[in-house]
């Protein structure tokens, strides 16, 4: 059913700004290549950590496009397509062009607050027109729904164009559940940098990630010592950036990583509102870690 290509680390891309807020894309090619050379597995493009809220859709085209032509089939790449109104979310995905993408991350519908089966015959509906596998995605901390193993678990069973789930719930008592239960194949990723080592022991298959698009070898690293099993090297690697994976967060994503990748020399400290960039004792926290390590 699954694609052993999405297994390890994904980077959930940022999208990039200049100062005036247009996108800027030559450190988008510069965070892409960044990322590669130093081992990430595959790339979600314009998921929450992008940014995609904001951007309208020329833009979200534009950095498609781009994305596609600097990665040169060299990594997967996941197209982020998600709303709260099916009916549209359908026609997008209809009509989506998927030259060089392999899959979609959809996330559950939020502000609508749906009950199981809504969500249940939402993912079916888009399983039915996608011309591409799908990957559930469950945040209730953005989406005021959670997705329950039950639901997950009857996705992964009804359709085969459902390969795996990003799981953020946090709940390790639920992760657990779907991993005991889901059939041969299916992909559970975890959504939460900071528990990924030990979601990678339950029986996880990887992550998508934040952190990993400012210290892609540290994490990636971690990720694949962990898969392998050995757990003490990645422990290493793990507790060496949890500091980062608390402060990438403390005051909203992505404003955490950005001032990260604006110390690496890779883009503009720029998010467009209502987001905000983290405040200056934050940024500037962030930086001497930075310097710690690389020193």
């Amino acid at each position: 059913m699954a694609d052993s290509k999405f297994r390890g680390t994904g980077v959930a891309l940022i999208t990039p700004f200049r100062s005036d807020n247009s996108i800027d894309f030559a450190a988008l090619e510069k965070l892409i290549h960044f990322n590669i050379d130093n081992g990430v597995n595959y790339f979600v493009s314009l998921g929450t950590t992008g940014e995609t809220a904001t951007l309208n859709k020329k833009e979200r085209e534009e950095v498609w496009k781009l994305t596609v032509k600097t990665v040169n089939g060299k990594v997967p790449l996941i197209a982020g397509i998600g709303g709260n109104n099916t009916a549209e979310l359908l026609d997008t995905i209809s009509g989506f062009h998927d030259n060089g993408f392999d899959a979609i991350l959809s996330v559950s519908p939020y502000y609508n607050k749906p009950m199981q089966e809504g969500i249940y015959r939402h993912y079916m509906a888009l399983a039915e027109v996608s011309r591409l596998p799908i990957i559930l995605y469950n945040v209730p901390g953005r989406t005021s729904s959670n997705m329950t193993a039950e639901t997950t678990i009857r996705l992964a069973k009804a359709n085969e164009r459902i390969i795996g789930m990003k799981e953020a719930s946090g709940n390790f008592s639920q992760c657990m559940h779907i991993i005991k239960e889901k059939p041969a194949g299916f992909l559970v990723i975890s959504g939460d940098d900071i528990i990924t080592l030990p979601m990678i022991a339950f029986g996880m298959d990887g992550v998508i990630s934040v952190i990993a698009q400012a210290f892609p070898k540290i994490f990636s690293t971690m990720v694949q010592q962990a898969l392998q099993g050995n757990f003490n090297e990645a422990q290493k690697h793990h507790y060496q950036l949890l500091d980062f994976m608390e402060w990438f967060f403390a005051e909203g994503s992505p404003g955490g990583v950005k001032s990260a990748l604006n110390t690496l020399g890779i883009c503009e400290n720029i998010v467009r509102l209502p987001l905000v960039p983290v405040d200056e004792p934050l940024h500037q926290k962030i930086a001497a870690g930075i310097k710690s390590i690389v020193a």
